[in-house]
């Protein structure tokens, strides 16, 4: 498919994608990042967050450090705004050579609210947001063939622009720490990098590093976090503990069916 099918009116006043080059936020649709005061905020909070000595993620900070790092921001999360420019972002970025090319790379959305709602209350709109992402997804692409569109599936991970992704929501009132940045986030990771890593020998290597460094920041390894097939990711992306028999909070029972 030639373009980028989310081009609408809507998508071009909320987009506001970047990729970081040479230690610095391009946007890539010619806009400054001083139009938007609270970009440079929240970059420049997220790059102090990942950058933490303690902080757990080895994979977010080599994405920082090796600029395959996609970063926007938008109003609130699950707004219709929100929800038509970070399609148009999230389908650019799984179309770049930012995703496809480098060993680590990921997109991050901050949403300027709603702050200091609970991780139930997060955890809901979180599952919003994607909802509404698929239902505008769903009308020119198809799941990636690779991963399953059932939420209890243990193959399942969210799917857009034809491109898997492994969800990670962040918010202020996470009881990880690792989950804690002052507003709501979700972070997209291209799936293929991790069966890349799989199939080079080098996933054990940084999950035990990643697994170490949680001990230390939280004094515990995240229940939730499984390997992927062992059981569906979906119960990971909050970053909530939740019980065995968990349900995703969405509209419909199998609410990524075409």
């Amino acid at each position: 498919m030639n373009g980028n099918p989310f081009d609408d009116p809507l998508a071009l006043k909320n987009s506001r994608l970047h990729f970081v080059k040479n230690g610095a936020m391009a946007p890539v649709d010619g806009f400054a990042e001083n139009e938007n005061l609270f970009l440079s905020e929240a970059y420049f909070a997220f790059c102090d967050f990942v950058q933490r000595p303690e902080f757990s993620c080895v994979g977010a900070k080599a994405a920082l450090n090796r600029e395959g790092l996609g970063f926007a921001i938008y109003p609130e999360l699950g707004s219709a705004e929100s929800v038509a420019g970070l399609a148009r972002d999230l389908c650019h970025f799984a179309r770049s050579t930012i995703a496809t090319a480098n060993e680590y790379a990921t997109f991050v959305a901050v949403f300027r609210g709603p702050r200091g709602i609970d991780e139930a209350t997060f955890e809901r709109f979180l599952w919003q947001q994607l909802e509404q992402l698929h239902a505008l997804d769903s009308v020119y692409f198809d799941w990636d063939p690779l991963v399953r569109p059932d939420l209890s599936d243990p193959q399942f991970s969210f799917s857009f622009a034809g491109c898997a992704f492994y969800v990670i929501g962040l918010h202020g009132e996470s009881s990880r720490e690792a989950r804690r940045f002052p507003w709501p986030t979700l972070v997209f990771n291209p799936h293929e990098q991790f069966q890349r890593l799989r199939r080079d020998g080098k996933w054990k290597r940084m999950q035990h590093t990643i697994r170490e460094r949680e001990v230390a920041l939280q004094g515990s390894i995240n229940p939730m976090v499984r390997d992927f097939g062992e059981e569906s990711e979906a119960r990971q992306y909050s970053g909530r503990a939740v019980a065995k028999d968990w349900t995703p909070p969405t509209a419909g029972k199998c609410p990524f069916a075409h």
